[in-house]
């Protein structure tokens, strides 16, 4: 991809894009109400437009019919399984419901809907794409990011897997390999959809983040990271994270991935992703 690092991201001459805010959500009813609202805000200061896709994963609280009632002209669209299939299995559904309806320039933000998550890096994530990113991811590990709101065996969990998973899957511009804040192009996710249908996602819980990363990095993206300030302090309800059972989630993906076959054996394994030139000043 040929692109031009003189200049500021927002130069770039872009064709007009729908940002797609993927949020997995099961019993957020707390949480969810001052994350719409701060989305509805977000979505006035965009240059692109700003779709919501809530995925309730059978919840038993109000989640679905805060979804529905929406904040103010925010689109926000509800799906919902009829039972709690965990984080992964919402993740998939809502990445799939996003490529039915995005177009070629299209990008698929995920992140939590427990209100941790700082918004506003959804403008940044943006331009880092336009400027040639195929994934933006938000970190705590690199100058900047911070983690020190968060329970102590969730920055250890963090912290192990990075080290884990940089030896035996090193990617360049990769730190945070947990972070459930990312943004995509929807040309990255469109080949790797294709290949594993269904299968695009398989873990159930927490692992599934990292899983997806493994997957898509066949098709060799570029990846970029940003600073994120975790603000877990704002978390309204307890956490969903089971500790042992994460841990042998991600030896079982690692086990997994090193058996499987990359997928560039059979299919080409380059993103298709439009460039993009700057501006040229006068």
């Amino acid at each position: 991809m040929k692109i031009d690092t003189q200049g500021d991201a927002r130069d770039v001459l872009r064709p007009e894009c729908t940002v797609h805010v993927v949020l997995p959500a099961y019993n957020e009813e707390g949480s969810l109400p001052p994350l719409l609202s701060r989305l509805e805000r977000l979505s006035a200061e965009l240059p692109s437009r700003l779709v919501v896709w809530v995925v309730d994963d059978g919840s038993h609280d109000q989640t679905p019919e805060i979804a529905r009632h929406g904040a103010g002209d925010l689109d926000v669209r509800l799906l919902q399984h009829p039972a709690n299939k965990g984080l992964g299995q919402a993740l998939n559904t809502g990445i799939h419901a996003v490529l039915d309806a995005a177009g070629e320039n299209d990008i698929a933000v995920v992140m939590d809907s427990d209100d941790t998550h700082d918004v506003n890096l959804i403008k940044i994530m943006r331009q880092r794409v336009d400027a040639g990113a195929h994934i933006v991811i938000a970190s705590r590990f690199v100058a900047g990011g911070d983690d020190s709101t968060a329970p102590a065996f969730r920055r250890l969990l963090s912290r192990g897997a990075f080290w884990v998973f940089r030896i035996l899957f090193p990617l360049v511009g990769v730190k945070d390999f947990t972070s459930g804040y990312r943004a995509y192009h929807v040309s990255l996710l469109r080949p790797a959809a294709a290949h594993w249908g269904e299968r695009l996602v398989e873990e159930r819980g927490f692992a599934c983040m990292v899983e997806l990363l493994l997957k898509l990095r066949h098709w060799h993206p570029t990846i970029e990271e940003v600073p994120l300030v975790l603000r877990y302090d704002r978390k309204a309800g307890q956490s969903k994270l089971k500790l042992g059972r994460t841990i042998l989630q991600y030896i079982n993906l690692a086990i997994r991935d090193r058996v499987a076959p990359p997928p560039s054996r059979m299919t080409h394994s380059k993103p298709i992703v439009p460039v993009y030139s700057h501006k040229v000043a006068s």
